[in-house]
């Protein structure tokens, strides 16, 4: 069986990345994968990249076998026809039609994982597209008909470090009011959970950020971190999770204190992420934690600006990739 690649916004970097990621697969040491696009349009952008990948039109169950002497994609419904750089609310069908594919395949086994290319949310969006992102949408496929859709809690990994925004795509101005005792719970619960089931930590050490400078110095910077985030930190100790904190953030990220958590949860975006693309820039790893199926993505989005110029960097697809491959396997050994 193959990992699941989706195709991303095709007018930027994905069909490079996914091109080069393929032509990387053996001193990468990648997992097969199959690619699901419009094999003409793919064999179009390696003649356009001067990339010498042979392109091959697969059932998904035959892209193992075939993966080494060719990439494989499995063919859309949809045509796909992009210009590289210049982002097309047209080519939206066949960005979610192969998202919605990916997590369709792998929900009845016919994949292993879903890996996503990068996506750009105002392409859709002016296409009619009504979830807030990514996730979101595949959180939305994942529910069960008449269920609500899981909370799925993104986590940006890589060997160095691991971090979990709270709250994510949302004003600075409004995290205090979105920041509730109960969304730390949740998403705590949520990554201590995956940590243990996916990534086979036996007890997973969580270390909480602070929401206010110097962790709220007991009130005298803020209150929330007194009255929300440690009322949580305690509840999720109750429970026997291993949470700790809240810690003035400005302190957690350095390699001494790294070495005391497994992953850190911060209480809004920038928080979590500007460490990690210090840390991590090429070889950070989205990985999407409570759903019921595995899913990663390259850390970095679709980068128009250099879309088919030769020089975008395939590093955090290839891990993405090869992180995906190793959750399916640990998968499998714990079934």
């Amino acid at each position: 069986m193959a990992l699941a690649l989706t195709q991303g916004d095709p007018a930027g970097i994905g069909p490079e990345i996914a091109l080069k990621s393929w032509a990387s697969r053996v001193e990468a040491g990648l997992p097969p994968f199959f690619l699901l696009s419009d094999p003409d349009f793919l064999r179009q952008a390696a003649r356009r990249l001067d990339l010498d990948v042979p392109v091959r039109a697969v059932a998904p169950e035959e892209a193992a076998a075939i993966f080494g002497e060719a990439l494989p994609v499995v063919p859309l419904a949809r045509q796909v026809s992009a210009e590289p750089g210049r982002p097309d609310p047209g080519t939206a069908a066949a960005t979610l039609e192969s998202i919605e594919v990916a997590v369709e395949l792998t929900r009845v086994g016919r994949a292993e994982a879903v890996v996503t290319c990068p996506i750009a949310k105002h392409v859709l969006y002016d296409a009619g597209f009504r979830h807030p992102g990514h996730t979101e949408f595949l959180a939305a496929l994942a529910a069960e008909p008449g269920a609500e859709a899981p909370l799925p809690v993104m986590m940006l990994w890589s060997e160095e470090l691991a971090v979990v925004p709270v709250t994510i795509h949302i004003p600075l101005r409004d995290v205090p009011g979105a920041l509730t005792e109960d969304l730390i719970v949740r998403t705590a619960r949520i990554v201590a959970r995956d940590l243990r089931e996916r990534f086979g930590l036996d007890r997973p050490r969580l270390a909480l950020a602070g929401l206010n400078p110097h962790a709220g110095e007991a009130g005298a910077m803020g209150t929330e971190d007194r009255d929300v985030v440690a009322p949580a930190i305690a509840r999720l100790q109750a429970e026997g999770i291993d949470a700790s904190g809240p810690w003035p953030a400005d302190t957690m990220f350095h390699a001494r204190a790294r070495r005391g958590y497994d992953a850190a949860l911060a209480m809004y975006h920038d928080q979590a992420l500007i460490p990690i693309k210090t840390i991590a820039f090429d070889e950070g790893v989205n990985v999407t934690l409570g759903l019921p199926f595995i899913r990663t993505s390259p850390d970095h989005g679709t980068a128009f600006d250099i879309a088919a110029k030769g020089i975008a960097r395939p590093d955090s697809l290839i891990a993405a990739l090869r992180l995906a491959g190793r959750l399916a396997a640990s998968s499998r050994v714990s079934t």
